[in-house]
């Protein structure tokens, strides 16, 4: 089926909303890649199961055939669909109920009997499947009640969870090429550009550049060839936000490559996307191949003379492909490897022609300005950073998942409000925000505007949008290292400041960590991290001791303990245990020492034994052994 102009588009979508409206109930299972490794699609086949035996269930693809509305339908007609990431990862897998707006939590299959059951008879949701407070113990029904949904604006997820990103149909009846169709049937491309300064949206992929004045140069590039591409190259430890649309709303993310290749003048478009994601390559090629056999990709697309064309590149997952000129360059089959700017891509990207790069989340905003204008977007969020962010929360919060919020709500109302507070009544210490580029906020941060430039003046940065929550129990050292680790692993090794300054930067951070620092780290690691920020050629250089000088600003005193004082305040680092003896409660057993691998533990049978701090290992067996709990680990 081809549609051949906006009138049809609008035909359409009003014929098919009005067919579906057939349902009188709509089951949603989440098949984002957390609820299907935990077995929605399990879920998904028992509920239909369970619905034909009733004699209930009805095939959406009946719906939206031309004879639907005269068709005889179930006397209770359900519908099902397996959607995209509803966001509360924590809670999965999940299974949503329409148009009531029930939510069930942590479906198994056992439970579905009786979910089909009570949504037939009408009587009230199953209780123990409802989402319960972890802190005030209270019980709600409604998703749209749920702290963790209340606080939030999702626009950029607005669909995700709410249709089938496998079926194009879905993706139009909930507004997809709508923004596409208005832009090009009533603007110009330099409207196009002017309507997205205007409404001030910047870059989503972390460094918050301003998407007009990048496509508004792009458009004005002196050359008839040029390219779209979208960086959906999200590899940043605990980030799953470019992920999750891809995989949910896949038309959204083409419908704004598409917007932005009328607006710039190009006709062939790249999604590059890691083939880590095989769930978002796949949802991505079905969306591209269904809208290309609609007309919305390919020639004349609405009967308007625009043509536009879309393929995916499959990256191997290499950290600094994120870099935008290390990115084309893995495009045109060459070894990622960032390159000196100027030039820009703007003006000569990929195959050395004017291209335009925007990340996952930055394209996905695109199709709502055009349709309701750059004003509606600069009411959200703060007047130099307006619009949403979607981040992933993760760490030792309570519920963990994927969020969208306005830009400039407070590092409090996310970790308290949508996150439901510390795990285990645990004290809040930090989150490390933006992932090995980003940095620590701390307890003084807690009520500062969380935009793009209250974060900077922080000595942060919102990055690709990772939040980790640290509790007291975390080692700031530790997570310094990890991320070092990470990045020194992930250096393409093209400039001699990343290559060993990295390499360097976490020979010291191993030592405090292994309990072998010495006087002089502290000041040759932060003289490194300076180095390296000031010197190195990409963003991945630049940002690579984010982590470390914010733990020098915020958290020295707790580097200066594992140096001077070979102690880890955190309780974490092993290299610095001390196992000691509890002669009050030892009875001379002596299975300690006969459990210890290097003989450190001595003693005589029913006296207390003593360990050799000198030969221990710390390797805990001792402590599993004892019978009399008297041995103790302490740091």
């Amino acid at each position: 089926m081809n549609i051949g102009s906006v009138k049809d588009l609008k035909e359409l979508r009003e014929q098919w909303t009005a067919n579906l409206g057939k349902q009188k109930m709509r089951i949603l299972v989440c098949a984002g890649t957390g609820c299907v490794a935990n077995g929605s699609l399990k879920i998904y086949e028992a509920i239909k199961n369970q619905l034909e035996s009733h004699n209930v269930f009805i095939p959406v693809e009946l719906l939206y055939e031309d004879e639907a509305t005269d068709r005889i339908l179930p006397p209770v007609p359900v519908g099902m669909v397996k959607s995209g990431c509803h966001g509360f990862c924590e809670m999965g897998p999940l299974v949503r109920l329409e148009p009531s707006g029930v939510l069930y939590t942590k479906v198994q299959p056992e439970d579905v009997a009786g979910l089909v059951e009570v949504l037939i008879s009408g009587r009230e949701p199953l209780q123990h499947k409802l989402y319960s407070h972890p802190v005030t113990g209270e019980t709600y029904a409604l998703e749209r009640e749920i702290p963790f949904y209340k606080y939030q604006t999702r626009n950029a997820l607005g669909n995700c969870g709410k249709i089938d990103p496998e079926d194009i149909r879905e993706a139009i009846t909930h507004g997809a090429y709508q923004g596409l169709g208005q832009a090009l049937t009533g603007l110009t491309p330099e409207e196009v550009c002017g309507e997205m300064a205007k409404s001030g949206l910047r870059g989503r992929g972390g460094g918050g550049f301003a998407t007009g004045f990048k496509w508004e140069a792009t458009r004005v590039a002196d050359n008839p060839e040029k390219y779209v591409v979208c960086n959906g190259d999200e590899v940043d430890p605990g980030a799953f936000m470019d992920r999750s649309v891809m995989e949910g709303d896949p038309h959204k993310v083409i419908e704004g490559m598409a917007i932005a290749g009328y607006a710039v003048g190009a006709d062939q478009g790249y999604i590059y996307v890691r083939a880590e994601y095989p769930l978002a390559v796949q949802r991505l090629r079905t969306a591209i191949q269904e809208a290309r056999k609609f007309g919305l990709l390919g020639k004349n697309i609405l009967g308007s003379g625009f043509c536009f064309d879309i393929k995916i590149k499959e990256g191997a997952g290499a950290f600094v492909c994120g870099e935008e000129t290390a990115l084309l360059a893995s495009i045109q089959g060459e070894r990622g490897m960032p390159r000196p700017k100027p030039p820009f891509p703007a003006q000569s990207g990929l195959w050395g022609k004017p291209t335009l790069i925007n990340n996952v989340e930055t394209f996905a905003n695109v199709p709502a300005i055009i349709i309701n204008g750059s004003g509606w977007f600069k009411r959200q969020g703060t007047e130099k950073s307006p619009g949403t962010k979607t981040f992933a929360l993760t760490g030792q919060v309570a519920n963990t998942g994927l969020i969208e919020v306005p830009m400039g709500i407070t590092l409090r109302e996310i970790v308290f409000e949508i996150g439901g507070g510390i795990r285990n009544g645990k004290k809040f210490k930090a989150v490390q925000i933006g992932g090995p580029s980003g940095g620590c906020l701390t307890r003084e941060h807690l009520d500062m505007k969380l935009d793009f430039d209250s974060l900077v003046s922080a000595g942060a940065m919102i990055g690709s949008g990772g939040l980790v929550v640290m509790d007291e129990d975390t080692c700031v050292v530790e997570v310094a290292r990890f991320f070092m680790n990470f990045t020194q692993n992930e250096s393409c090794g093209k400039c001699v400041p990343c290559r060993e300054g990295t390499k360097r930067m976490l020979e010291i951070l191993q030592r405090a960590v292994d309990g072998e620092g010495r006087p002089g780290d502290p000041d040759d690691l932060e003289e490194l991290a300076l180095a390296v920020k000031d010197g190195s050629l990409c963003g991945l250089g630049k940002t690579a001791p984010n982590p470390i000088l914010s733990m020098f600003k915020y958290f020295k005193d707790e580097y200066m303990a594992h140096i001077i004082e070979k102690k880890c305040p955190a309780g974490v680092c092993n290299a610095l245990a001390t196992y000691t003896i509890d002669a009050a409660l030892c009875k001379g057993c002596g299975k300690c020492g006969r459990t210890c691998p290097v003989q450190a533990i001595t003693g005589v049978v029913k006296k207390p034994y003593v360990i050799d701090p000198a030969k221990c290992i710390k390797c805990g067996a001792c402590i599993a052994i004892c019978p009399f709990k008297a041995i103790r680990e302490g740091k």
